[in-house]
């Protein structure tokens, strides 16, 4: 079965947390989200608002144009 789209961006925002050396927690902590939401976002468990989105690229310090992309090719 395919991945949702949401189950995709959340794939790519961890590969980039984990390739700046973030935990769940420290990354959380950094952009100002509770470390629970973020691990449900990275499971795919939330439909995000753009703004969130958006606030996730910033601290991973990736446009989120590149992250959609990124996502969506991971079919």
């Amino acid at each position: 079965m395919d991945a949702t789209l949401l189950e995709r961006l959340g794939r790519a925002f961890r590969k980039r947390r984990e390739a700046l050396d973030h935990s769940q927690e420290s990354f959380a902590d950094a952009i100002g989200m509770h470390r629970t939401y973020y691990s449900a976002i990275e499971r795919g468990e939330k439909n995000l608002q753009l703004d969130t989105m958006q606030k996730v690229a910033k601290g991973l310090r990736t446009p989120l144009w590149e992250l959609l992309r990124e996502a969506e090719g991971s079919r």
